[in-house]
């Protein structure tokens, strides 16, 4: 019984570490999306250990109409699909602020400071040279006059892993 019984701890563990992936310590590039009329965002991830990390997202965007940037932090779990692909999925939330132009209808004020609460799932592939794509879908809930509705959000992203 005890041989069946380490033999069964043995394969487990054998199995649990043969599933885990080191995901990489840090990643800095560019997520390009649009929602809410931020296209880009300059992107940073942290790992916080073998399948788990931190994102910080740091976005502006410049119109006629408005000027306005927005920080988002994400806190991912990541699993492996197969290979060199994970999946991951995400929760957090952020705080952005919007100034507007005097002509802009609708809007009396002329800057506000908005927050939302974000999910994240995605998809991404690790190339054997420090590269990674990723494509994520991003739901935002706002709170504030500018932002009080669900944003959805498919971006694609690129960054360089070290």
């Amino acid at each position: 019984m005890k041989k069946v019984f380490f033999s069964l701890i043995a394969i487990i563990a054998f199995t649990v570490s043969a599933n885990s992936q080191t995901i990489a310590k840090n990643a800095i590039g560019l997520r390009l999306g649009d929602n809410d009329g931020f296209g880009t965002e300059v992107s940073y991830q942290r790992g916080l250990g073998d399948n788990n990390r931190l994102e910080l997202d740091l976005g502006w965007r410049s119109n006629k109409n408005f000027n306005a940037f927005r920080l988002t932090g994400l806190y991912h779990w990541v699993w492996v699909l197969d290979g060199n692909f994970n999946w991951y999925a995400g929760v957090g939330g952020g705080v952005g602020q919007v100034n507007f132009e005097d002509n802009f209808p609708g809007y009396n004020d002329d800057s506000e400071t908005y927050f939302y609460g974000a999910g994240d799932v995605g998809i991404e592939y690790n190339f054997d040279i420090p590269l990674m794509l990723s494509l994520d879908f991003r739901p935002e809930f706002g709170f504030g006059d500018y932002n009080d509705n669900l944003d959805l959000d498919i971006a694609l992203g690129i960054r360089y892993q070290f």
